[in-house]
């Protein structure tokens, strides 16, 4: 783990982010509060509608040379012992809906992928994720995606091995392989089906086992392929040691 997460943070380094890992969650609102142009805060990282703490979920916030919030993920752990992923969702469904994108979140449901089934037990939970296209010399482009989300599943794997690791990608993004570069092993298209059947979003159930979250974690971290100019800047690991 200190290897991998040392070689990332390197290569976030040479991007010009500073990484800030931690888990009070009320600061990780402050920070998702500058985000104006963003939807609000999922309800799921939201300690004013959640209960999450350093018990269950953990936060990555990325900021540039100048001190701007330029990258955000959270992770949240759910005991889905004895019950499906499936039945989770409709129970707290409110939670995971894309704000305003249904008449009656009431009569709002999730369906299609048979990971709905068969993911159950202690679940990871992965959302936020936000890497604007422009600034550090084009992040996407650079392959900041890739480390980012491989940073979180490094975390996550240490701190609670849990059986499964899910999220939620927009349709238009699963069309251009966003999936794959969060590194995910299982991708299946799903509706959000509402009132008189009508189809509100479509999203991409992503998933992975806790063997598929070994493999990689134990796959060697790839050096990034730059181009044009890029920064450095100091980072801070507050928070990673207390995971360990």
């Amino acid at each position: 783990m200190a290897d991998n997460i040392s070689g990332i943070i390197r290569g976030l380094e040479v991007l010009g982010m500073r990484v800030e890992v931690g888990d009070d969650f009320s600061v990780y609102r402050s920070y998702r509060s500058f985000c104006t142009d963003r939807s609000e805060l999922s309800p799921v990282f939201d300690t004013t509608c959640s209960f999450i703490d350093e018990s269950n979920g953990f936060w990555i916030c990325g900021f540039d040379r100048d001190d701007e919030l330029v990258h955000t993920q959270a992770a949240r752990l759910l005991d889905l012992s004895g019950i499906s992923l499936g039945k989770h969702l409709d129970m707290h469904r409110h939670k995971y809906i894309v704000p305003d994108t249904t008449p009656d979140p009431d009569l709002t449901f999730f369906s299609g992928p048979e990971a709905l089934k068969s993911v159950t037990g202690s679940v990871g939970y992965h959302g936020d994720f936000w890497l604007p296209a422009r600034g550090l010399g084009g992040p996407r482009s650079q392959g900041a995606t890739s480390f980012l989300s491989r940073l979180l599943f490094e975390i996550l794997h240490q701190a609670w091995r849990p059986d499964f690791v899910f999220a939620f990608v927009p349709k238009q993004l699963a069309a251009k392989g966003a999936q794959l570069r969060y590194g995910y092993s299982h991708c299946e298209p799903g509706k959000w089906i509402g009132p008189d059947q009508l189809v509100t979003n479509e999203e991409y159930l992503v998933s992975m086992s806790a063997s598929d979250i070994q493999n990689v974690v134990a796959s060697e971290v790839q050096p990034l392929q730059l181009s044009g100019q890029v920064s450095s800047i100091g980072v801070s690991l507050t928070s990673i040691e207390s995971k360990n």
